[in-house]
């Protein structure tokens, strides 16, 4: 396979979903009168659960079907595989600690008192969450967020078994399916995803526009700018602020090669595992390339400030798995503002000695309580507006 040829749906003419098939879960309204006759224990959905229930639904997690059995997961926690050998980079499990569940047992799942998916269960078992912590995140801190989580939020035992999907969640921000991404997206043309999880200031709009121009990537591209807006860490900005300040700054741009959407998915922070697991949701959104960033999906130790991952660790791993899953990554541009050039690359000012201005996000964060004007080099007037409003 040439650097330009990617596996295509033939009806598409976009990349192949992971696995081959777009999986779409949810129920004809013919069959779900059927579906919920006699069906009498319903589990309730975290914010988290319900984020994974919405990305099996939707085919954002093809070619799973369902929360993980223990033999997928197994797998996916040691080789990041699924037991037929597809890369997969993050285990999809629903926790409970009920005691009263049977094997073969249908249950309804519920999210904020609305059954959103029926879960036919197939195997319950209580995980290993030391070796589970160990395998996928690198560490058994819990000064780790996503240790954290399993350790303290996730409960005793875990329920695998395939979903049947009957309305998706309501949400501030309207997360298009991995189906509707692909009806817009423009054929036989590269797509590059870009994820984030905190608003877009000016550095982010340089380095995803330039990776329209990377070496790897065909004339005519476009970007598919595609945050996350579900759980993530404490001091993030809510989901709710950074899509308002996504659908201001795209109305600011309106620039053609770049297409907007959301993504319900919950943050682990684990890295290079986690930018597998973006890659392989992106591809099923229709994207061949994917950017990564330096320290993508990082996060540091609360207590001693260090990096849980090297700096370009996630960009090494995602490498390495990207022919087999046939993306390829744009490393992101380590770009900085200067006085004579604007926005360049770290090397090329040092080596032609230019002015680097910068701006902290504390310092950032200061002006904006205080009221200072923010320069425009850094920040967009609109997302700045946005996140003024917010306080």
């Amino acid at each position: 396979m040439s650097n330009n040829e990617y596996q295509t749906d033939h009806n598409s003419k976009l990349i192949s979903p992971h696995g081959g098939d777009l999986i779409n879960l949810m129920v004809g309204k013919s069959d779900l009168k059927v579906l919920k006759n006699n069906i009498k224990k319903t589990l309730y959905c975290s914010d988290r659960n319900a984020c994974d229930v919405e990305l099996l639904t939707i085919g954002a997690f093809s070619p799973c079907k369902g929360f993980m059995d223990q033999e997928n997961y197994d797998n996916v926690v040691k080789n990041y595989r699924l037991k037929d050998g597809t890369l997969f980079g993050l285990p999809i499990v629903f926790d409970t600690d009920r005691e009263d569940l049977q094997k073969r047992e249908k249950v309804f799942l519920n999210y904020l008192d609305k059954d959103i998916a029926v879960l036919e269960i197939s195997e319950i078992w209580e995980p290993d969450k030391v070796f589970e912590a160990k395998n996928c995140y690198g560490t058994t801190s819990i000064e780790h967020p996503a240790v954290k989580m399993i350790a303290s939020e996730r409960k005793k035992y875990y329920v695998g078994g395939n979903i049947t999907g009957i309305e998706l969640p309501k949400r501030i921000f309207p997360c298009k399916t991995p189906t509707e991404i692909r009806n817009i997206l423009p054929k036989n043309k590269d797509v590059i995803a870009f994820q984030c999880r905190n608003p877009i200031h000016r550095a982010h709009y340089e380095l995803f526009t330039r990776a329209l121009d990377a070496e790897n990537v065909r004339p005519d591209s476009v970007v598919l700018v595609h945050p996350t807006c579900g759980p993530t860490q404490q001091d993030d900005i809510p989901g709710s602020v950074r899509f308002q300040t996504y659908e201001r700054l795209a109305q600011e741009v309106n620039n053609p090669r770049i297409k907007w959407s959301y993504l319900p998915y919950s943050m682990h922070m684990a890295g290079p595992r986690e930018a597998l697991q973006h890659m392989i949701i992106r591809k099923n959104y229709g994207c061949t390339h994917f950017i990564i960033g330096r320290d993508m999906a990082g996060c540091k130790s609360s207590l001693t400030g260090e990096d849980f991952y090297g700096p370009y660790d996630a960009q090494g791993f995602a490498k390495d798995c990207s022919i087999e899953l046939e993306m390829k990554t744009v490393p992101s541009l380590n770009l900085v503002y200067t006085e004579e050039k604007g926005y360049v690359t770290a090397e090329e000012a040092t080596q032609d000695g230019l002015h680097i201005k910068k701006l902290s996000g504390t310092e950032f964060r200061k002006m904006l309580r205080s009221g200072e004007e923010i320069p425009e080099w850094f920040a967009f007037k609109s997302v700045v507006d946005v996140l003024r409003a917010s306080d």
